[in-house]
């Protein structure tokens, strides 16, 4: 069970920040701030405390907080981002996880996004991607040794991060777009396996036995009623604009 998270405000310059999408509108900030707020007050409904840090306009992508850091139980491994756009975010959320654990580092030449992280129990994937070299990969997995964790190598293809593509939904339960390349390492789990015009929605967040998944994709909601756990849907058009989903918006611990 969670018990806390860490989230950031979103910068009024968020739309300068890194995407592929391609806009039929373009970003609409306001927008942006009604959907944070409304993610925050989820997990908060959920009974995490939220600690919301201000935003940062000089990082227009540094609400993506979760991209910054790997947490566990004994340690949070503060992450050098891939996109250099992004290198300096670890240092803004540094003080505040040493609140509640022991930090270390990913140094050069590792490069390391903590949306290629995904922790199933005692094992990590991480995600070999655009953002994560194999040096970030062997740092954090030989950190995570110490304290008896296992760890896999995922090459990611074409998207953005691992968890882009596929996440832990408690349990032996994988949600995950079809045709992500790595599925078969994952052979020994139960398979949610989403379509392509729904793949967006294998971004989904397992919180305190609820899933929170993106609104406006029924047949991946209907897949994820047959799990038995609540279901909540969240507006996150403006997140999606900027390449980023439901898992990148908080660290969770």
């Amino acid at each position: 069970m969670y018990t806390h998270a860490i989230t950031r405000r979103p910068a009024p310059n968020f739309a300068s920040g890194l995407t592929t999408a391609n806009h039929q509108r373009p970003p609409d900030y306001q927008l942006l701030l009604a959907q944070h707020r409304r993610y925050v007050e989820t997990l908060v409904d959920l009974g995490l405390e939220v600690i919301e840090l201000p935003e940062l306009t000089e990082y227009p992508d540094a609400y993506f907080v979760e991209d910054a850091a790997v947490v566990t139980p004994e340690i949070a491994v503060l992450t050098n981002p891939g996109a250099q756009s992004r290198r300096g975010e670890p240092d803004y959320i540094a003080t505040d996880l040493a609140q509640f654990r022991q930090t270390a580092r990913i140094r050069e030449p590792g490069r390391l996004d903590g949306g290629d992280v995904m922790q199933v129990d005692r094992h990590f994937y991480i995600g070999l991607s655009q953002r994560t070299n194999p040096a970030g990969a062997a740092q954090l997995g030989e950190r995570l040794q110490e304290f008896g964790y296992a760890w896999t190598p995922v090459p990611v293809g074409d998207g953005l991060h691992l968890k882009s593509s596929i996440n832990y939904l408690g349990g032996k339960t994988l949600v995950m777009a079809e045709d992500f390349p790595g599925k078969s390492l994952f052979s020994g789990y139960h398979q949610i396996l989403i379509p392509g015009q729904e793949a967006y929605a294998a971004n989904t967040l397992a919180v305190n036995r609820h899933l929170l998944m993106p609104k406006g994709f029924p047949q991946t909601r209907a897949k994820l009623d047959g799990l038995g756990m609540p279901v909540v849907e969240l507006d996150v058009s403006e997140v999606a604009k900027m390449d980023g989903g439901l898992t990148c918006l908080s660290l969770r611990f």
